[in-house]
């Protein structure tokens, strides 16, 4: 179910838009921070053939994020796909695509020790990135609109159409 809620019982379960990620830049990112804003979440890894997605993720950050789309990158090494430290990632996404969208430290996002917001996203939506690359938009109200696997191209009409009806 997309929605980012699910009714157990009486109890009603969302996914975690307030746990904390440590930014690679310093500080910490929140989800809920960016609430009544749509956010695009990708799970990345910078030696991963999916790579050239952070051109086509900055490419479409820059196309809508005046009207207030955000981008959330969110590094891991859970497939040994990624550089060995969180100032070798910034600097490769810098470099190479000119990135300068959010971006979490180098981060689990699968098993036991992933993150606690990717921990809810597959308790409420059923929905565990397999792969680098995987996209979750989340929308206005803090809910997940809709998944997407690694080889759907950041810019392509399925993202970008839910992205449009989400934006002014």
């Amino acid at each position: 179910m997309l929605g980012g809620l699910l009714l157990l019982g009486e109890q009603v379960r969302a996914v975690e838009l307030g746990a904390k990620f440590d930014s690679i830049d310093g500080g910490t990112l929140s989800l809920s921070d960016w609430n009544g804003q749509p956010v695009l979440v990708v799970n990345t890894a910078s030696q991963c053939a999916f790579a050239r997605q952070y051109q086509r993720l900055q490419d479409l950050y820059d196309r809508y994020r005046n009207r207030g789309l955000v981008v959330a990158a969110v590094p891991r090494d859970d497939f040994q796909q990624e550089l060995a430290t969180n100032y070798e990632v910034r600097n490769f996404c810098e470099l190479q695509y000119g990135s300068d969208f959010s971006m979490s430290v180098i981060t689990h996002v699968t098993g036991a020790d992933a993150h606690l917001f990717l921990r809810s996203l597959k308790e409420v939506e059923g929905f565990a990135p397999r792969w680098n690359f995987n996209k979750v938009l989340i929308g206005l109200g803090g809910t997940a609109v809709e998944t997407y696997g690694s080889i759907v191209d950041p810019l392509s009409a399925s993202i970008t159409n839910e992205i449009e009806e989400l934006l002014p």
